[in-house]
């Protein structure tokens, strides 16, 4: 700090230099400020959808439609017992429990069929590898929508329509091509060196897949567990489409039952019904997100 026996010039300077100091720290507090909250009004508008759903499922069916408020005078527990009781003669945990099936065995197929299939084209060199390959890239590039019909009529014709079995067969068969392209991804940046040593060994393809490939590729089975739990939980129009028994019916479906064109709906209970089928999803996120960073640190890492 400038002192009185220091010469004029010099005091000046320190003086100038503190003050430069003092308003570079105010401009970035004020830059600070206003980036926070400017995120907290973004994060009021992403946020503020959820918030009304969750306040609408306590407010009766003649205050949700054209009102936007969260806040109301006639709050109360009665539209979750009323989702609860389900509708249409069947109970809210069929449509549960038909939810958990599809979305459990759904992991587990993108699980089993992704992980050998990335194997194979990671690890396996074979004819044709590359243009298979870009073949499976090259489905990614196909709207579903273009073979809904031919899938439709293929599983009619052997008598699969109205069972689980078109929605989770493609899982099994690793029809879905991110999942094997996220792990073939992965499984090029560990090093070969372990494929190596482990078949010098004496490990065959079974024993290097089991034992190390598997194990390193943690992240990325999650990762690929996460996405896929999530889109068969919310997964609708394939439900609507193979599903015509009100039993068989998974939550998506479920709700669209209590909006009735031709009759009186009951919005609050389908409001509830969403809180509840809202919640596995995000407990399933909150306990495994931490695997989602790994997976995508991870895949910087090179062998």
């Amino acid at each position: 700090a400038p002192t009185l026996s220091q010469p004029a010039p010099v005091r000046e300077r320190g003086v100038i230099d503190t003050s430069l100091r003092q308003a570079a720290r105010r401009r970035k507090g004020v830059r600070s400020v206003g980036f926070h909250a400017f995120m907290i009004v973004c994060t009021i508008v992403v946020l503020y959808p959820a918030a009304w759903m969750l306040m609408s499922s306590f407010k009766p069916s003649n205050e949700i439609i054209g009102n936007i408020s969260l806040w109301s005078d006639n709050l109360s527990l009665s539209n979750f017992a009323t989702a609860l009781s389900g509708i249409g003669g069947v109970g809210f945990w069929t449509f549960f429990g038909n939810s958990m099936i599809l979305a459990v065995a759904s992991v587990v197929g993108v699980v089993l069929s992704s992980t050998v299939s990335a194997y194979a084209f990671a690890r396996i060199d074979f004819p044709g590898r590359s243009v298979f390959f870009a073949i499976m890239i090259g489905t990614l590039l196909l709207p579903f929508h273009v073979v809904i019909i031919p899938q439709y009529i293929m599983f009619n014709e052997l008598g699969m329509v109205n069972t689980f079995i078109p929605l989770l067969a493609p899982k099994f068969l690793a029809g879905e091509a991110f999942f094997v392209f996220l792990m073939v991804q992965f499984m090029r940046n560990l090093p070969r060196e372990l494929d190596e040593a482990a078949r010098i060994d004496g490990a065959g393809h079974a024993r290097i897949f089991g034992s190390i490939m598997l194990p390193l590729m943690r992240p990325a089975i999650i990762t690929s567990s996460i996405f896929a739990f999530i889109w068969s939980w919310n997964d609708f129009l394939g439900p609507l489409l193979y599903l015509k028994k009100p039993d068989l019916y998974p939550l998506p479906i479920a709700l669209r039952l209590y909006v009735d064109q031709t009759s009186v709906s009951d919005y609050g209970a389908q409001m509830a019904m969403a809180v509840l089928a809202l919640l596995p999803v995000m407990l399933f996120f909150i306990l495994f997100q931490r695997y989602i960073v790994d997976g995508v640190a991870t895949q910087g890492l090179k062998g």
